[in-house]
């Protein structure tokens, strides 16, 4: 018999439960990408809605930055080979407020109804409820970019598109991240959602590519195709999501859903703790893996009999019993300022770059895809820190504590030139970015499966969204900052980004103490039941 070709012999070294969970690894990914890749838009485009144009001698038109207003031109008298190039309502001089007002309009809408979003995902099936925000969101985002099209001027019908769309959007992260731990278990969880988490950066840069493209030409089309993108993604979301393993007969590698740790009328929980000949204590994963295989038996006081997952006991947790789990409230105040000061690097960046480094918009927001690429790594860091030393708000602290000086010296040195500007881009990333990264994901499963639920898995959606919300509303009160913050100078928009870093690391302090103290509180929600 001739011997297997190295590409089935490496298809079939998977079992068909770990091709479906890398299966769903990747679409909850590129599901959520796309929802970011039609967020950043507005952040390139924002050079474009107000900027100026030189006329050429031989009638092209070479956009320049909005900068060179402030080097001598006048709005409303622009010099005789000048040709003012805004987008009205945009070519007012109050128009940072107007563009920030964009942000507040989007980011307010998706704050508030992130809070109703997770409450009404616990209850309705994921596939339905993602699907239906993507296609709304991708008709938004598109009719956003019609406004060019059909020479829209109207203040408020870009406020009213944004504010529906943030609307629609809340849909996303609940559904993907309550999916996505559906799959996977608490063992190496930080890796796991750290490298999943990068999808934020992936979408980011993308976005900024796909919107860079046309923002010089036609901004338009950079609002229109990441809107058609979204919407594809929703119909792939329709036809492909699974949003539980028992949906398809494949086990689950959370411990209560394991063959032999469940009869479909109770389910088991090991009292003690099994340990290796080298008396080294199991992952929770593998200790069921040994009661299931049927070689590694465990003595049967070590095991207690819970009601099955089922009836009454999986009712949808309500909003304040979710806000009870120890944790909630102080992960989700940290995350208000961390994710403020992301946010405001998401739709502030390119602007920034533009004034400081004299680019132009497409150059602009091709440079700012290095802060993604730095948030790829950092969430990566954040979560295989964490792993390693079992202290999630530990690592958040320590990396916004690194943050507050490295803002301030991005505010000073990137101002020497482009090589301090693409250097300073990928450490502020990395530890903006890290805290962030981690508490949305992470940190939010953890809480969201915590001891203190019971067993109940109808909560990780509320939990999920209770923190992504709150978060939410810094990322609202972030943009509006710096549009009003901006006009007086750049540095008093740094230095409100490194108060909300200082603010961030302050919520963490009590979780940080008890952490340090009681070195095993970190992995309380993984410890075992013991004897009554």
């Amino acid at each position: 018999m001739a011997p297997l070709p190295p590409g089935i012999r490496f298809i079939i070294s998977f079992s068909r439960d770990q091709w479906y969970r890398a299966f769903i690894f990747i679409l909850t990914f590129l599901l959520y990408a796309s929802f970011h890749l039609s967020r950043k838009p507005i952040s390139i485009v924002k050079g474009e809605l107000h900027g100026y144009c030189t006329t050429l001698h031989e009638g092209q038109v070479e956009f320049s930055s909005w900068s060179q207003k402030a080097s001598g031109s006048s709005h409303h008298q622009p010099a005789d080979n000048e040709t003012d190039c805004s987008w009205a309502p945009f070519d007012q001089d109050n128009y940072q407020q107007l563009l920030g007002a964009l942000d507040y309009s989007f980011l307010c809408a998706y704050a508030i109804g992130m809070y109703l979003s997770g409450i009404i995902g616990e209850r309705l099936p994921i596939r339905y409820y993602l699907t239906f925000g993507m296609l709304a969101s991708g008709a938004f985002t598109a009719l956003f970019g019609l406004g060019y099209f059909y020479n829209i001027h109207s203040f408020g019908f870009y406020v009213v598109t944004q504010i529906i769309n943030g609307l629609v959007q809340t849909t996303g992260w609940p559904s993907v991240v309550t999916c996505l731990s559906n799959w996977f278990g608490k063992g190496r969880r930080g890796l796991i959602m750290g490298v999943w988490n990068s999808h934020t950066s992936v979408g980011n840069i993308l976005g900024s590519l796909i919107a860079g493209y046309w923002v010089s030409t036609c901004w338009g089309l950079s609002f229109i195709v990441p809107g058609v993108i979204v919407a594809a993604m929703g119909i792939v979301c329709f036809l492909f999501l699974i949003e539980h393993p028992k949906d398809i007969a494949c086990s689950s590698s959370l411990a209560l859903h394991s063959e032999g740790c469940e009869n479909g009328t109770h389910r088991f929980r090991l009292q003690k703790q099994v340990f290796t000949d080298n008396k080294k204590p199991l992952d929770p994963e593998m200790q069921c893996l040994l009661l299931s295989d049927g070689k590694h038996p465990v003595h049967q006081n070590h095991v207690i009999v819970l009601p099955a997952d089922g009836g009454s006991s999986t009712a949808a947790i309500s909003f304040t019993g979710a806000l009870r789990i120890p944790g909630v409230i102080e992960f989700s105040l940290c995350l208000l300022f961390a994710k403020l000061v992301s946010y405001t690097f998401l739709f502030w960046l390119p602007l920034y770059i533009t004034n400081v480094d004299h680019l132009d918009a497409r150059q602009a927001g091709e440079l700012s895809t290095l802060f993604d690429v730095g948030g790829i790594f950092g969430g990566i860091l954040a979560g295989v820190i964490s792993d390693r030393l079992e202290k999630r708000a530990s690592t958040c602290g320590l990396m916004l504590l690194l943050a507050a000086p490295t803002l301030y010296i991005f505010s000073t040195i990137s101002k020497m030139g482009l090589e301090a500007t693409i250097a300073m881009l990928l450490l502020s990333g990395a530890l903006v970015s890290g805290p962030y990264a981690l508490i949305t994901t992470a940190v939010s499963a953890d809480l969201g499966t915590h001891k203190s639920l019971k067993g109940n898995s109808h909560a990780l959606a509320t939990v999920t969204a209770i923190i992504d919300g709150t978060g939410s509303v810094g990322a609202a009160l972030g943009p509006l900052l710096a549009g009003l913050l901006s006009p007086s100078g750049w540095n008093n928009v740094f230095y409100m980004l490194m108060f909300a870093d200082a603010c961030a690391l302050l919520f963490l302090i009590r979780l940080i103490h008890k952490e340090l103290s009681c070195p095993g509180s970190a992995t309380t929600d993984q410890v075992l039941f013991k004897e009554h």
